[in-house]
């Protein structure tokens, strides 16, 4: 069950010019179900994108890749589950140039002008046939229809829109969906990630800040630890709220962007969490005082990732020495462990070496017990800090995997 996460309706998510979602029914991994999603893009969009950073990237990423930078621009993207067309070599590569090529004549468009998106099971041919086929069938759709259509081993659809002033005389729109349960972890996982908005910023900054907000939310997030071959994040911005270009970073309506479209793909990328499979509990790692961004991450990833503490946020077992003795494997060879603090919530649990003398386990009990915690570590070395989510190890993950192909 997922974590304090519920369904956005669509009356909840907003509308945004200039585009038109559609959805079918492929029948790629069972029938009767909606498996196919196609955004077709209106002209003079722009589109920034980024992948996964795992060396056996799936044929949708390379062909993606590659048709990213066309010089006429993307006008369609076309989404199937159920098949990650990974781990398929050269003939996955042909099988997902004929989906953008059968996507292109509904959109009219050409093939290089499509991007494709596949998630699902790997190592197991794409049935492009039956998504060709099914192409000329989809539907006119919302945001909360393509939210459902995109999901694998979800729980609950995620999507989520807001607005906000961009520049003196604008407000911008967005609206996002997202999907991914399992395979988690840094550097995008088993996860899509789509984001669409009515700014207009150029190509190549779009492409800046797309990976900017990559990095502050769905690069900040964990459950499991594997990286996938398939991950894909994309921002769309449609030009269509009236707003001249923004064409540089120096450009004020820049960060103002940033921190809108940075606000919605973080609260996707913790819905990717909060639904992680089997999660029973949301937890947030908060290292402060570090000496630096990366020793900040790689110290709340450390615990993050632990096996051992993930159980022992599952079982509400306050077993501190868990946490404690994944900081000390982070990596940082001149930690000075007498210095560090750390907290549950707003209990101080270790100083000077060890427990905190004022801490009890019935404090640490109490926090445990809560299906949102947060643990806060202060490495006492610099001023840099960071943040990463995760969620805890269950019974259920376990059973989850165990089932998955069948």
């Amino acid at each position: 069950m997922a974590v304090n996460l519920v369904e956005k309706h669509e009356n909840e998510l907003r509308h945004i010019d200039g585009i038109q979602i559609y959805i079918g029914q492929a029948g790629v991994k069972k029938p009767d179900h909606d498996d196919l999603t196609l955004m077709v893009l209106s002209p003079n969009n722009t589109v920034g994108a980024v992948f996964t950073q795992n060396r056996f990237c799936a044929a949708p990423v390379y062909i993606a890749k590659s048709h990213l930078f066309d010089e006429d621009g993307v006008r369609a993207l076309v989404i199937n589950t159920g098949n990650a067309n990974a781990g398929t070599g050269g003939q996955g590569r042909a099988d997902a140039v004929e989906v953008c090529a059968a996507a292109a004549k509904h959109a009219g468009c050409q093939t290089t002008q499509v991007l494709p998106f596949s998630t699902g099971v790997i190592l197991e041919p794409l049935p492009s046939e039956k998504i060709i086929a099914a192409l000329p069938r989809v539907k006119p759709a919302s945001w909360a229809d393509a939210a459902r259509a995109i999901m694998t081993t979800d729980t609950v659809p995620k999507a989520a829109s807001r607005e906000g002033k961009v520049g003196e005389n604008h407000v911008v729109r967005a609206t996002g969906i997202a999907k991914g349960s399992g395979m988690i972890h840094p550097n995008m996982a088993t996860m899509l990630g789509f984001i669409a908005c009515d700014a207009k910023v150029s190509q190549p900054v779009l492409q800046l800040m797309t990976k900017e907000i990559a990095d502050m939310s769905f690069n900040c997030i964990t459950v499991d630890g594997d990286t996938s071959t398939n991950d894909s994040f994309v921002i769309i911005a449609t030009g269509k709220c009236g707003q001249s270009e923004i064409d540089n970073t120096a450009d004020p309506r820049y960060e103002q962007l940033k921190t809108l479209l940075g606000g919605l793909a973080l609260e996707l990328a913790q819905a990717i969490v909060r639904d992680g499979e089997g999660a029973t509990k949301f937890i947030t790692i908060k290292v402060e005082n570090a000496a630096d961004r990366d020793e900040a991450r790689k110290v709340a990833y450390a615990v993050a990732h632990s096996p051992l503490v993930k159980t022992a946020f599952f079982a509400s077992d306050p077993n501190l020495g868990r946490l404690l003795a994944a900081i000390g494997y982070a990596g940082i060879d001149d930690l000075d462990t007498d210095r560090l603090k750390m907290w549950l919530d707003d209990v101080l649990v270790a100083e000077l070496g060890g427990r905190a003398e004022s801490y009890t386990e019935e404090q640490g009990q109490a926090v445990m017990n809560r299906d949102e915690i947060t643990v806060r570590i202060d490495l006492q070395r610099g001023k840099a800090a960071a943040a990463v989510y995760t969620c805890d190890l269950s019974h259920d993950y376990v059973s989850i995997n165990a089932d998955y192909r069948s």
